[in-house]
């Protein structure tokens, strides 16, 4: 059983009719269901791409040619997007 502080208000604004559609066509019961549903996916993709970021990590750690500066990319990156970068600035 819930208890007082188990519950939470939350303002959802536009993604209300979001949740009350979902629970009026029959795939959950409750808007607790919904949002439970969607924590749930949340902390999936969270993990999916916490283990992606770590994946890059160990690769680009284990990767034997010799590292760049970051003096030498940006200065790269400059030279390749700087025309870009100026014409876009606000």
């Amino acid at each position: 059983m819930a208890s007082q502080s188990d519950s939470i208000l939350v303002n959802l604004g536009p993604l209300l009719k979001s949740v009350e559609s979902r629970v009026q066509s029959g795939s959950y019961a409750s808007a607790d269901e919904v949002l439970r549903a969607g924590l749930l996916a949340l902390e999936r993709e969270e993990a999916a791409t916490d283990e992606w970021l770590m994946r890059l990590a160990e690769e680009s750690l284990a990767d034997p040619r010799q590292s760049v500066s970051a003096e030498q990319v940006f200065r790269e990156l400059r030279a390749r997007h700087g025309r870009r970068a100026v014409d876009s600035q606000w």
